[in-house]
């Protein structure tokens, strides 16, 4: 381990002032940046378990491709920490790791690790622009369903847009309700499942991660519902405070809810399609 130990004291020296940053007032500390933390978090708790089986590999020093990608994550940092760039100095950490493990253990190391990699660029914050192109049309889904199961459970709600009118209260549906941060979070919670689990079924596992999308937007859903009643039976002040931050933890309960739930289910079609008797696909009785 004492040649981890210059690496390990060169990322702290160059990295702990951005996580300072980004948790002192930055990006981290808002409502729909808040994953970045655990996703770092866990990030590294996936290469912490891992990494035994990568130091058994032993030592491979000299990898023209570690080097040309430590230059690029140094660039990025250089730019991005000089020009207040988020994506570049923050999505630099990923390069410049990527670019140790490939210097000192080379690219069998890299294969082993690239989830935890891959899991990293969830906590990268997005260019402003692209998030608000791309918010839009999701807050307007979600505030649509929310209108539409409210008003046939029989509630007086309508809706303008993404503002929705419920009684006498009006509530704007937020990018931290229902925007694409909240819908990136729940995919990586999704992944990060999948890739704890280990499932030995391809279908269980590819059905399951398309099926993450449709779920995070029907936890979004549940979340803005549980708002809008919040609001109309306790007052706009209660909804929108304690209760508000309360509301974010319903939805990472009900979105890690939904896919227990529908991993079970997909448990049960699997034991049943391999279940004795079960006929295979193309092969006569």
């Amino acid at each position: 381990m004492p040649e981890w130990l210059p690496v390990l004291l060169g990322l702290l020296v160059m990295y702990l002032p951005t996580f300072y940053d980004l948790l002192n007032g930055g990006v981290w500390a808002s409502e729909e940046q808040a994953h970045g933390p655990i996703i770092l978090a866990l990030s590294l708790w996936l290469i912490y378990r891992q990494w035994p089986a990568v130091m058994a590999l032993g030592e491979h020093r000299g990898a023209v491709a570690g080097w040309l990608t430590l230059a690029v994550g140094l660039a990025l940092y250089a730019i991005g920490r000089s020009q207040q760039i988020l994506l570049a100095e923050i999505g630099s950490f990923i390069w410049v790791l990527v670019a140790v493990l490939l210097v000192k253990r080379g690219g069998t190391a890299l294969r082993m690790l690239w989830f935890p990699f891959f899991f990293m660029l969830f906590m990268v914050p997005l260019p402003g622009a692209l998030v608000d192109m791309l918010t839009m049309p999701m807050k307007m889904a979600v505030s649509y369903v929310t209108e539409h199961l409210l008003y046939l459970a029989g509630y007086p709600i309508a809706r303008n847009g993404v503002m929705l009118q419920i009684g006498q209260y009006q509530l704007l549906v937020a990018n931290a309700c229902a925007g694409l941060q909240t819908l990136l979070t729940l995919e990586a919670l999704g992944l990060f499942y999948l890739n704890v689990v280990r499932h030995t079924s391809p279908f269980r596992n590819i059905t399951l991660a398309l099926l993450i999308v449709p779920i995070s937007f029907t936890a979004n859903v549940i979340r803005v519902m549980v708002l809008t009643l919040v609001t109309y039976y306790f007052g706009d002040a209660v909804g929108q405070g304690f209760l508000h931050g309360f509301a974010g933890m319903v939805l990472f309960v009900t979105a890690l809810l939904l896919i227990l739930g529908v991993d079970s289910l997909l448990q049960l079609a699997v034991r049943k399609f391999k279940a004795p008797g079960a006929v295979s696909p193309g092969v006569p009785q």
